[in-house]
């Protein structure tokens, strides 16, 4: 954790002269096995502590073990880090390392005319160029001469710098990730004491690792400062961020936290039951490390014994979430029937990823909004709430935490593995500027006989009873039941009431959640880009540099997407066009002119990778022309 008054020392830079920049985004690329998405990780805690506004976008192969050189294990990182606010990972990196021949290949159509290209050449062989679908090394043939180009032989230079520690071949090709990342850091002006430490604390039980990867960290930066390579170092200012006590947090550990901060709140131990699934395993894996603050955590043998486990524990009283991906969410989906039924507290995570079936399971995709909407058998409406940056992961959270409490329904959390596994920095909230999540058991058998649908006048939420308090046993399952009682029932007539109270509860709940807001002009115009979700970075972007050129157009993002909020038809009358730019075939747009009969224009990109600035720019002008 770092403040954003925090004062870091620079290590010396060997007299070369300093470049002063806005920011810089740098993507990190090789063999899935070659350490950079540490490398990257690191990097990108350096320049929070040293204040940086950032964003980082980690790219995992899809393949667990893909073969070594290829294109298909290729693994990334990117990272934008600026000294004023930015909200994306950047549309193109300015500097692109490349660690073999498949990372190039891979990743050089994105780099910058005239960007930096870091390559090692000793992964350059005959072999790897063939892996990599190379005819002629291109470190040769002219087709790298748009760039500035430093071929150096990383792997040679960590041999040299380790050769006395004793370590084996591998472990020392191992460490080439750290001199790599020592040479970076000279390059841009960065202290070596905060990943010097990570090192020591990392690999406290392997002295020998660790001395080997100190002395890559060093030799890297020592190779930047004596080869006189590098002409120039970059400095970059911290940002001018809101005082506080800052986290770099990416959107699935945010989303852990989000769940633990609502149980205490609400006062209600936290339950979380799950079967690992890309990219929302790390929820799992995050919480299970906060026993001590109540969390219980239950790794199933399969989706339906996780998503029953939490209505279980809903039922006993417990604050009960369930996550999963899409894959994992069809089969929890009569179960969410049943949490619907019988009216339960539950918050079902939706971390997405490409599909369909096993799909892109390491891709990111917004493509799971149907199936929150309407990815159940029978008439079974559930509330559906986004996060929209990694951050925001936390809040919208005990959002659904909230709701699902205060109303007595299951509630879907959409987020997806471009905040998953994103981050940025998070200023860490007061207690009182977090929402009011509160549980509302029955703990006294009411006057009469007992009855568990007795509802709430204002939400319609039923009572909550917790089990084996006196005078309140009463049956639960996936049978209809009664409006009044709760027993089974078959009646036609009764069906229909408690369909239509299932509905009218979650419609209620937009008396309860914030206006939609527009950014811009808030009394109409020519052009409304409408987003949900992880768009919002990329919209917000464009639609300021759009503003900047005197185009009239503005920028709503939905947190709410059952219920719309109460305002949202009268903001999508204002606008001459509406936009939706989302990573899927069209699914908001459909509910849009679906409820609203508004003729909503898609902008649709399915290819595993958010949007870019530059595309979204590219839309607003194509429809203002």
């Amino acid at each position: 954790m770092s403040t954003a008054s925090d004062d870091v020392t620079t290590p010396h830079d060997g007299g070369k002269p300093h470049r002063a920049l806005e920011g810089a985004v740098i993507r990190f690329s090789g063999d899935s096995g070659d350490g950079m998405q540490l490398t990257g990780t690191q990097f990108t805690n350096t320049a929070a502590v040293l204040g940086n506004d950032l964003a980082t976008f980690p790219d995992f192969p899809a393949e667990i073990r893909a073969p070594a050189g290829t294109t298909f294990g290729v693994s990334g990182f990117q990272l934008n880090f600026s000294s004023r606010n930015i909200f994306t990972p950047g549309d193109q990196p300015d500097v692109l390392v490349a660690m073999n021949p498949a990372a190039l290949k891979v990743n050089l159509p994105d780099l910058k005319m005239g960007g930096i290209l870091i390559i090692n050449e000793d992964a350059f062989t005959k072999q790897n160029l063939d892996r990599a679908g190379y005819d002629d090394n291109p470190l040769h043939s002219g087709v790298l001469s748009h760039y500035r180009m430093f071929s150096i032989p990383i792997s040679t230079q960590t041999d040299a710098a380790l050769k006395e520690t004793g370590l084996s071949f591998k472990e020392v090709q191992r460490a080439k990730n750290f001199w790599t990342l020592g040479l970076l850091y000279y390059l841009y002006g960065r202290p070596l004491e905060h990943t010097l430490k990570f090192i020591e604390d990392k690999f406290r039980a392997k002295e020998d690792v660790a001395l080997g990867n100190r002395l890559a960290l060093k030799a890297g930066y020592m190779y930047g400062e004596v080869s006189e390579i590098f002409q120039e170092i970059y400095d970059i200012p911290k940002a001018q961020l809101e005082p506080g006590l800052y986290r770099n947090m990416t959107g699935n550990v945010a989303t852990a936290w989000g769940a633990l901060a609502a149980s205490k709140k609400a006062g209600i131990p936290l339950f979380y039951g799950s079967y690992p699934i890309t990219p929302a395993s790390d929820v799992l894996h995050t919480l299970s490390r906060y026993k001590h603050f109540g969390a219980i955590t239950f790794q199933a043998e399969d989706e339906i014994a996780a998503v029953t486990s939490a209505i279980g524990a809903a039922f006993a009283g417990q604050l009960a979430i369930t996550g999963s991906s899409g894959p994992g969410i069809a089969l929890k989906g009569e179960a969410i029937g049943l949490a619907a039924m019988v009216e339960l507290p539950l918050v079902i995570l939706n971390v997405q990823r490409g599909g369909p079936s096993t799909g892109l399971p390491t891709k990111t995709e917004q493509a799971d909004l149907l199936q929150a909407m309407y990815g159940r058998n029978g008439e079974c409406p559930v509330p559906i709430v986004a996060a929209s940056t990694p951050s925001d992961c936390f809040i919208m959270m005990m959002e659904a935490c909230r709701l699902a409490l205060k109303y007595m329904v299951p509630v879907f959390l959409l987020t997806d593995g471009y905040l998953a596994n994103g981050s940025e920095p998070w200023r860490i909230p007061e207690d009182d500027e977090l929402p009011d999540v509160q549980g509302h058991f029955l703990t006294e058998k009411p006057e009469g006989e007992f009855h568990p649908y007795l509802r709430n006048e204002e939400t319609l939420a039923r009572v909550w009873p917790l089990p084996g308090t006196p005078g309140m046993e009463h049956r639960i399952g996936g049978l209809e039941k009664s409006f009044t009682s709760g027993h089974i029932s078959y009646d036609p007539e009764n069906h229909e009431k408690m369909t239509w109270v299932r509905q009218e509860k979650v419609d209620r709940i937009a008396n309860d959640i914030p206006l939609a807001h527009v950014d811009g002009s808030r009394e109409g115009g020519k052009l409304l880009m409408l987003g949900w979700g992880s768009t919002y970075g990329a919209i917000h972007q464009a639609v300021n540099l759009a503003r900047a050129e005197g185009l009239d157009v503005s920028h709503m993002h939905l947190k709410y997407l059952n219920p719309f909020p109460r305002n949202f038809e009268d903001v999508l009358r204002k606008f001459d066009k509406v936009v939706v730019p989302e990573m899927n075939n069209g699914q908001l747009r459909r509910l849009v002119r679906d409820k609203f009969l508004i003729p909503a224009i898609g902008l649709n990109k399915i290819q595993g990778k958010p949007f870019k600035v530059e595309e979204i720019l590219a839309c607003i002008k194509r429809e203002l022309a």
